[in-house]
């Protein structure tokens, strides 16, 4: 009996160890959490877009646009514009990231001269709105007219320059540097538009994020690689890479036909990644681990403990996937694509701000 007794005590002991170390792994995701969410939403809180920019380059803008309406005094906002009669607010709410596909195979390396960081082939917005429980993508070609800064090679600020908007990753040391410089870059093209989080990865690293969730099925867009346009293909290891990444230089506007399927599969992705998600919870930290070598950003590891259990309520309709509107013209050696500042502009009022009913 007493050895009985003896063996009960120290399976108890055990069992009270095992409870103590779940709830210590229940309160350090929980903190996790919050800590998590404090630091996304503390940093801009208060900001919103400088809309005003927009008078002279968006057609029947006024300064009285930005100027609150007799009419609507006491619920007009700092901050809030009229437009085509309806009156718009920033949503505060929302969380905007920017991610980055930069055109390196290896692991991340900074560099030493100011201007070879690398361009970034893919650039895209995500958006997460928790009032309606909506993400939306909006891609951004490549070949964008945007203010550019410009660095010598020793780094120091040369000029702002209008020129491809993939180059301001490349004035900088190919790591955080550089993502915060096409940050700020793509923040400006909106109208100052917060950015809570940055991610750039190596195009090397794709095989690693398609295959984390099974493989992502597509039809093919255009004949490119070894893909022939209209067959389906569930794309697996290198074939993902090569489906998002090759383009034929020579062929016009292959910069915005590659941007298509980039969208594409990022639609694609984004379903494939909920329901993997929805069956490992923790997937999204493993493969923040995974791609820890191949991946520049400054999204902490307690701010994707707050998002991901968030994400699995989301929907990403078709409907909310966006490019930028605009015009691909030949700019002598390279392409150049102008965005159309009217839809731009509507699309900003869209996507971050929502009408003032009151």
């Amino acid at each position: 009996m007493r050895i009985k007794r003896k063996i009960f005590r120290v399976l108890i002991r055990i069992a009270i160890v095992l409870i103590a170390l779940v709830l210590l792994g229940i309160a350090v995701f929980l903190g996790l959490q919050i800590s998590g969410r404090s630091r996304l939403y503390g940093m801009y809180e208060g900001k919103a877009p400088d809309l005003s920019r927009a008078v002279g380059v968006v057609e029947g803008l006024t300064p009285e646009d930005y100027a609150g309406p007799e009419e609507m005094e006491d619920n007009w906002q700092e901050g809030d514009v009229r437009y085509q009669g309806s009156i718009y607010r920033y949503n505060q709410d929302i969380l905007t990231f920017l991610f980055l596909g930069i055109d390196e195979k290896g692991e991340v390396e900074k560099k030493k001269s100011g201007a070879d960081g690398g361009q970034s082939d893919a650039i895209f917005l995500l958006v997460l709105d928790p009032h309606t429980k909506e993400g939306t993508v909006i891609g951004i070609n490549r070949d964008a007219m945007a203010d550019v800064d410009v660095y010598g090679n020793t780094g120091e600020f040369l000029r702002t320059v209008k020129m491809q908007l993939t180059m301001q990753h490349a004035y900088g040391d190919g790591a955080e540097l550089s993502c915060e410089r096409s940050r700020d870059a793509v923040s400006r093209l909106f109208y100052d538009l917060p950015i809570h989080g940055y991610c750039a990865i190596n195009m090397g690293a794709i095989p690693l994020i398609n295959d984390a969730v099974g493989g992502v099925e597509v039809e093919v867009l255009e004949d490119v690689w070894k893909f022939r346009e209209g067959e389906k293909v569930l794309l697996k290891g290198e074939q993902s890479y090569h489906y998002l990444h090759d383009r034929d230089t020579k062929s016009f506007n292959s910069a915005g036909r590659r941007l298509e399927r980039q969208k594409q599969y990022l639609r694609a992705y984004a379903a494939a990644a909920v329901e993997a998600t929805k069956k490992d919870i923790t997937l999204p930290v493993k493969l923040y681990g995974t791609l820890s070598k191949y991946m520049v950003t400054d999204v902490t590891v307690d701010e994707v403990s707050y998002l991901a259990p968030r994400l699995l309520d989301y929907s990403f309709s078709p409907e909310r996937f966006y490019s930028l509107e605009g015009e691909t013209v030949e700019g002598g050696v390279l392409e150049q694509f102008f965005v159309d500042e009217q839809a731009l502009y509507e699309l900003i009022l869209n996507v971050f701000y929502e009408e003032v009913t009151d």
